[in-house]
């Protein structure tokens, strides 16, 4: 087990942990958008599910794939401002995207398919707010 613990984000705390986590996690998100069909995609948006495409799906699966590659890098690279600025941002526009869809376009339900990404965004926000400057002053 210890051979595959140098793969891991060597910064200390768990936070690096959580967002490779959260990486690996959004990359197996956009292959489904692309591979597995509409069913998943249309948990989350339930306020409209005909708004849901093949073109949407893999839309939402690149950015969500962007998202992971971004998400992935800040693991690795927490104590670099510039990074840990663009990591912390992925999950502003995940939070509004989400939230937009749900209150303003009706788009989304609160559900199942919209607490993950609403509880993922928001607590990782915090967490990241209050980790910045014990990450951003190792360095």
């Amino acid at each position: 087990m210890s051979e595959y613990m140098k793969y891991l984000p060597q910064a200390t705390g768990l936070l690096p942990k959580w967002l490779l986590f959260i990486s690996v996690v959004s990359a197996f998100n956009s292959a489904q958008s692309y591979f597995g069909g509409l069913k998943l995609t249309r948990r989350v948006y339930e306020g409209n599910p005909a708004q849901v495409t093949e073109l949407s799906a893999r839309t939402f699966g690149t950015w969500t794939f962007l998202t992971a590659l971004v998400r992935l890098y800040g693991a690795y690279h927490i104590n670099n401002p510039v990074v840990y600025d663009i990591t912390y941002a992925t999950y502003i526009v995940a939070f509004m995207h989400f939230s937009s869809e749900w209150i303003i376009y009706k788009t989304a339900k609160f559900g199942k398919g919209l607490a993950g990404p609403l509880i993922v965004s928001t607590t990782t926000l915090v967490w990241m707010t209050l980790q910045k400057s014990y990450y951003l002053n190792q360095s």
